[in-house]
């Protein structure tokens, strides 16, 4: 059974008065384009097609609201890099992602991240406003049925040895379904509570 059998896509947010009331507890997940951060939401809910995955990068346009249950809530935003969104769409984005980071039931981020990639300056910038430990962070180091399993090892390493204090970090196949139940429990202790087992 689903840990969130309840789950189900709540709204999208494009200004900010359509953000739901700032009550509850939300988790944002962020990345760059392409890094799977669809498939990781999906992976985690158990469902196929929650989150829409593409191939293409810079599909998630909006602010995307997904509620677990009552009350509990993850926010799937645009993602980062090279998005195909026009600039104007994408200047929008920056004053939202702000007042996102200013409500009070943001708990903490889940920050996708391809495995083959590693951390990046702009990954660390997100860490950055994401302001741990106020809000805390969680790294998915996504795609990695793509490496070999040294190679996966150095990967985790090596972002631990980045990250420091600052977040902590797992490995993560959306394909083969490793990594997703520590992940799951990240999410759920981000949220600060548990859901059905």
């Amino acid at each position: 059974m689903s840990r969130f059998p309840n789950a189900h896509f709540m709204l999208s947010v494009a200004a900010a008065a359509q953000f739901p009331p700032d009550h509850g507890a939300e988790v944002a997940f962020a990345g760059r384009s392409n890094a799977g951060k669809s498939s990781a939401i999906n992976a985690l809910t158990q469902r196929k097609a929650l989150a829409r995955t593409s191939k293409t990068p810079g599909q998630t346009r909006l602010l995307n609201y997904f509620e677990l249950e009552p009350g509990r809530r993850i926010v799937d935003l645009p993602g980062y890099g090279y998005a195909t969104a026009p600039p104007a769409e994408r200047a929008k984005w920056a004053p939202l992602i702000e007042r996102l980071r200013a409500r009070q039931s943001l708990r903490g981020l889940i920050l996708v991240v391809d495995a083959r990639r590693g951390i990046g300056p702009e990954d660390e910038q997100l860490i950055d406003w994401a302001g741990p430990p106020d809000c805390a962070v969680h790294v998915l180091l996504t795609k990695a049925d793509k490496l070999g399993r040294n190679e996966a090892r150095a990967a985790l390493a090596a972002a631990q040895s980045r990250l420091g204090d600052a977040a902590t970090a797992q490995l993560l196949s959306s394909q083969t379904g490793a990594g997703v139940p520590e992940a799951q429990r990240a999410l759920l202790g981000l949220l600060g509570g548990r859901a059905a087992q």
